[in-house]
């Protein structure tokens, strides 16, 4: 019999891919679902990002570029983000990679093995989860608390590292709460970290973007002291509605760039051209339809919130950022597990139940408001009239 790595066996199915398979074959059996579990922007990417793009694939070029990413495209991130923050960013900093998870696993395997400690939010994006799991070491989550708004307590962090910790996973604004850590726990976060030299910051910003109400966004790149063991995941699948392209960048201190090539030869070699050359057209093109996009982003949220608590049984705290609503559904008697395939299944609504990000989501649902108001007016009757009844 194949004996299979228990590290790999022990990795579990990201949920919203699970449910998404389920909603498209149930539409394929001609039922009306709509899906709000995947995050995934209903826009199209802006005419010039096409364009670029189609414009590489049929004149090139056509080789493999530098593991590490174009040299203009790399240049280019580090004057947007640079410029953006306020902060000194150089291309060779910057890493181009086939979709954000990349930065976060490379991570987890730079600083994971056997003994180490990495710690995650909980709720938060499963596959943190796996890929310190994957690594060898052991995922260890901090509490993310519905009472501070879906943020974090700082003391409540620092007082989980050990000797054994060697990484801390950030996300804010976060998925899958919507949640933005205030730049006062973010601050004092960073302030204790200075006291344990030992443990590098990964800080997961791929929703910076869509942060809503003049809400204050801090990115880690705030912080100098800390900037030789800070990394920075980014990308353009959200803000630039670019999911399937799968491009996402990361800002690496210098003296670990050389363990980051190391991984991509082994693992992709370099992110496809044609993708490059389309997200070069859109970080330096014109921004005008990506704060549309925001935009259209805060007023479903503020449709979807008002609709969530319309519910009985139901309440739904305001998220700050990214396009996630985490309502809480402990009044309506279901379990969050049943309550999500029930709705599937008989109301055709697809959301994730709570649980999938953590033992701290038990009781709460993740409803993804990317989708048009249409649907998400249509949703929400559903859900409403099939929780009262």
């Amino acid at each position: 019999m194949l004996k299979i790595n228990p590290a790999v066996a022990a990795i579990e199915e990201e949920t919203a891919f699970t449910v998404m398979d389920r909603a498209n074959a149930l539409r394929a059996q001609g039922h009306p679902v709509i899906n709000l579990g995947i995050g995934q922007p209903d826009f199209q990417p802006p005419k010039h990002i096409l364009e670029a793009a189609e414009k590489a694939v049929r004149d090139g070029p056509h080789g493999y570029t530098s593991p590490q990413g174009l040299p203009a495209l790399r240049d280019a991130v580090a004057q947007y983000v640079g410029g953006r923050f306020k902060v000194p960013v150089t291309g060779d900093e910057v890493v181009i990679v086939p979709g954000g998870k990349v930065t976060f696993y490379f991570a987890c395997q730079i600083f994971g093995g056997p003994g180490a400690e990495i710690l995650y939010p909980d709720p938060g994006f499963p596959p943190y989860r796996d890929a310190a799991r994957s690594s060898g070491a052991k995922p260890v989550p901090y509490p993310i608390r519905e009472e501070k708004d879906f943020g974090f307590d700082a003391e409540e962090v620092l007082s989980l590292i050990t000797p054994a910790t060697r990484l801390i996973i950030i996300n804010s604004p976060a998925n899958p709460t919507g949640g933005v850590v205030s730049r006062a726990e973010i601050t004092r976060l960073a302030h204790g970290l200075a006291k344990h030299p030992n443990v590098a910051v990964l800080s997961d910003e791929i929703y910076s973007h869509q942060v809503y109400d003049g809400v204050d966004f801090v990115s880690f790149l705030s912080f100098p002291e800390l900037r030789d063991r800070t990394i920075i995941l980014d990308g353009w699948s959200k803000t630039f509605a670019m999911t399937g392209w799968r491009l996402g960048f990361g800002i690496w201190p210098k003296h670990l760039i050389e363990y980051v090539k190391k991984l991509i030869t082994v693992d992709h070699s370099c992110t496809s051209v044609a993708t490059q050359m389309g997200g070069l057209a859109a970080i330096t093109g014109p921004m005008d339809e990506i704060e549309d996009f925001r935009k259209s982003f805060q007023k479903r949220r503020d449709m979807v919130v008002t609709g969530l608590n319309d519910i009985k049984g139901v309440r739904c705290r305001v998220p700050g950022g990214a396009f996630y609503a985490f309502p809480n559904i402990t009044g309506t008697g279901w379990q969050s597990r049943d309550l999500a395939r029930e709705l599937l299944d008989k109301a055709y609504v697809a959301l994730i139940f709570g649980e999938s990000f953590g033992q701290n989501g038990k009781g709460f649902m993740r409803l993804s408001y990317a989708a048009s108001e249409a649907d998400l007016a249509e949703a929400l009757k559903r859900m409403k009239a099939f929780i009262e009844a």
